[in-house]
């Protein structure tokens, strides 16, 4: 029987808003017996914000992962990805759009909900996000919810990525930690949201993640996506990996074990890695 291969596609550093270096997560992964290590700083390249990386630092940013690369060759493998936002006529999730930077991976992200008054964080400050969805869609909620989602199928669709991350992001407005639940996950028309976008994922035949940072951070209890959003991804028989989303280094692999149970609480008997430019399946 093959070993089963410790990996993690979604780590920030120092470049964007993660709290220590690269080389010092690389340090802790080889601690932790990652067999895989992929970094993928935030971008919306070629612009940038705060918690981006910024734009002028994204060569640095690829020079250096690829110096770790050869550096700890032998001890883990590193790849160079990003988590690249997808905000429609700004930037995408597109290998196209980083040709110059060859990244081994991309992973598709929406953070940033437009309206015709703005936008809101979809896993922003509790009270902001509030005050913006008040702002930007007139308090209605229910419109806000929709059009993440379907701004994330349209990124689904539209764009060329390897991985889907956060895929029900917007959960994190129901934290306990919030003032109030955002939303109800049992109404009939989010779980109507929850199939479309499967239909989508599905159809682009992108891997999706189980993401444990919301754990991490405090947020939420459970991993995103939800259960439900999982075992229906599950019937579509979409891929998944495993991926903690981490800012720090001892989040890396932060509540792995919870994943895999949750994978195979949905349905699931293998998660996939990275390997030769595709996802391949691992049995868990």
């Amino acid at each position: 029987m093959e070993r089963f291969l410790k990996t993690n596609y979604h780590t920030h550093t120092n470049f964007c808003d993660g709290n220590a270096s690269p080389e010092e997560m690389v340090k802790a992964a080889i601690e932790k017996n990652f067999d895989t290590l992929g970094f993928s700083g935030h971008s919306m390249f070629p612009f940038s914000s705060d918690w981006h990386i910024q734009s002028r630092n994204h060569a640095s940013y690829a020079k250096e992962i690829l110096r770790l690369k050869k550096e700890y060759s032998g001890k883990i493998k590193i790849l160079l990805g990003f988590e690249a936002d997808f905000i429609q006529g700004v930037c995408a999730p597109d290998f196209s759009r980083y040709a110059n930077f060859a990244p081994d991976f991309l992973i598709g992200a929406v953070h940033y909900v437009p309206g015709e008054k703005g936008f809101f964080e979809a896993d922003g400050n509790f009270f902001d996000t509030r005050e913006k969805i008040k702002t930007v869609f007139g308090g209605d909620t229910k419109k806000a919810v929709q059009t993440y989602f379907d701004f994330e199928r349209t990124m689904i669709r539209d764009c060329n990525f390897t991985i889907l991350a956060h895929c029900d992001l917007i959960r994190k407005q129901n934290s306990p930690k919030a003032p109030d639940r955002l939303f109800d996950e049992n109404d009939s028309w989010y779980k109507n949201e929850i199939r479309e976008t499967v239909r989508a994922i599905a159809s682009a035949g992108v891997c999706a993640e189980i993401n444990t940072g919301g754990m991490a951070r405090g947020y939420l209890d459970e991993p995103y996506p939800s259960l439900d959003f999982l075992t229906q991804m599950r019937e579509k028989n979409i891929p998944i990996t495993i991926n903690s989303d981490a800012h720090s280094p001892e989040h890396l692999d932060f509540a792995f074990d919870r994943a895999i149970n949750l994978a195979k609480k949905a349905g699931y008997n293998e998660v996939h890695y990275f390997a030769d430019g595709k996802m391949l399946p691992q049995k868990i």
